[in-house]
């Protein structure tokens, strides 16, 4: 295996046991709720999800915090110290100053340690996607890829990495800015559910609407039909905002349709729940185009 460490952020959200699983190591971003912040570590220690969401359903409102230049430099100093290379996947710059600060903190310390490799690489993902991607490193690196070898491979493939996700409460895009009040007003009277996904610009865009939830999962995987490459042989992520039923609703459609083998659950974080709100479903796997 090549000995270099492979480091993202919270917003990947890994559970911890993947996390460990796969080698990787996770850097906290943070949220905010009634005025107290927390940090959104893989093992939740600071805050179980279901907790968060229902926090969420009360009315509370959760704003959130990238990770900064000095936390970065926290992480990664004393990797470099014992001799190790890093190669940060840092999530999307669309969505988040956290691969900004990632970049200044590798300019610094490549400085200060000119004998160590350390890269970064603005994933242009969020969520699982992240997550989905920081786990076709970790596998590339078992294989024996050299740093430089997976970081061009994610490179390469970052922008195949689709993101398919609908929400159940358009409150949460609505103080968002993502839709307007009275788009919010109407979807909600109708059951009108978005689909969306993350673009090549690493933006949350609308791509379309189903008419009650059931409908709404199913066009998850039915965009998935029409961009996966060889589906039946793809790992995929499912990430939820505390509605595990409806990502096991997915998983079950994924696996008759396509035949799919392996697949990840876990919960949509408060990095990116606290925006999207409970109800979230999103879907992940690698395909032709996002």
């Amino acid at each position: 295996m090549s000995d270099f460490v492979i480091l993202t952020d919270s917003s990947a959200d890994l559970g911890a046991d993947m996390a460990r699983e796969i080698d990787v190591q996770v850097v906290p971003l943070g949220f905010v709720l009634n005025d107290r912040t927390y940090r959104n570590y893989p093992d939740n220690r600071e805050m179980d999800p279901h907790v968060f969401y229902d926090r969420l359903r009360k009315g509370e409102v959760a704003t959130t915090n990238a990770v900064n230049v000095a936390q970065y430099t926290e992480a990664l100093e004393p990797l470099l110290q014992a001799g190790k290379d890093v190669l940060i996947l840092a999530f999307s710059s669309g969505l988040s100053t956290t691969y900004n600060s990632s970049r200044l903190a590798v300019e610094e310390l490549s400085a200060k340690y000119p004998e160590r490799k350390l890269y970064t690489v603005d994933t242009l993902c969020a969520s699982l996607g992240q997550g989905l991607l920081v786990w076709y490193a970790a596998k590339a690196r078992e294989r024996g890829g050299t740093i430089e070898e997976v970081r061009d491979w994610i490179e390469e493939r970052k922008l195949n990495l689709c993101h398919q996700f609908t929400v159940d409460d358009l409150l949460f895009l609505k103080r968002g800015g993502r839709i307007s009040a009275a788009t919010a007003l109407v979807g909600s009277m109708l059951q009108i559910k978005p689909v969306l996904h993350v673009d090549d610009e690493g933006h949350l865009i609308n791509i379309g609407k189903a008419r009650g939830r059931q409908a709404s999962l199913k066009a998850l995987v039915n965009r998935m039909e029409e961009t996966a490459i060889d589906s039946g042989s793809l790992t995929v992520f499912i990430s939820h905002g505390d509605c595990l039923e409806d990502a096991q609703e997915v998983e079950r459609m994924v696996r008759e349709r396509f035949g799919v083998q392996e697949v990840y659950i876990n919960y949509v974080g408060p990095v990116i729940g606290a925006h999207s709100g409970p109800g979230t479903v999103a879907l992940f796997y690698i395909g032709t185009e996002r």
